[in-house]
């Protein structure tokens, strides 16, 4: 008994190790990776605070996503905005991180910008996991504030604040 349970917990450490080792720089398509991980999540049931695959809101999303391919984020929406290295609206890809202004003055609800003008967010109780649209005139077109990205795809990612 003893002996699996060492070998289980060596696993576990190489596994982990092995992770943490390779830099998010040099994992390739880091932007798409994030978002293919939050496209698998499509259908997962709203929970404020949430964070894992039990359940998410919305910045508990984007964090929970990045950490798939190892890169770590801020807990909320406004930390996040303000960690992250600015990415000019018109030149979004998929991974980056879109922040709005839906309640409050400040930032309040972040999405991971799957490609196309939509997004994949948390958006409240009651509402699962689902797409969003930035189209023209839509409701989030109108409370986009600003875009981020916390995965190379050229640029050196900043630390967490």
């Amino acid at each position: 008994m003893r002996a699996a349970l060492a070998l289980a917990v060596a696993l576990l450490v190489g596994a982990c190790s092995s992770l943490a080792a390779t830099p998010p720089a040099s994992r390739p398509q880091g932007g798409a990776a994030i978002a293919r991980a939050a496209k698998s999540l499509l259908g997962t049931p709203y929970h404020f605070g949430g964070a894992d695959a039990a359940g998410f809101d919305c910045s508990g999303l984007a964090r929970y996503v990045h950490e798939r391919v190892g890169v770590a984020i801020p807990r909320t929406a406004a930390e996040q905005q303000r960690a992250a290295h600015p990415v000019p609206l018109g030149h979004l890809a998929p991974g980056d991180l879109v922040f709005f202004r839906i309640r409050s003055r400040g930032i309040d609800h972040v999405g991971v910008y799957a490609g196309g003008g939509r997004f994949i967010h948390a958006p409240r109780k009651g509402v699962a996991v689902r797409y969003g649209d930035l189209s023209a005139g839509s409701f989030y077109a109108r409370r986009l504030v600003s875009a981020g990205r916390f995965w190379d795809g050229g640029m050196r990612p900043p630390s967490p604040r």
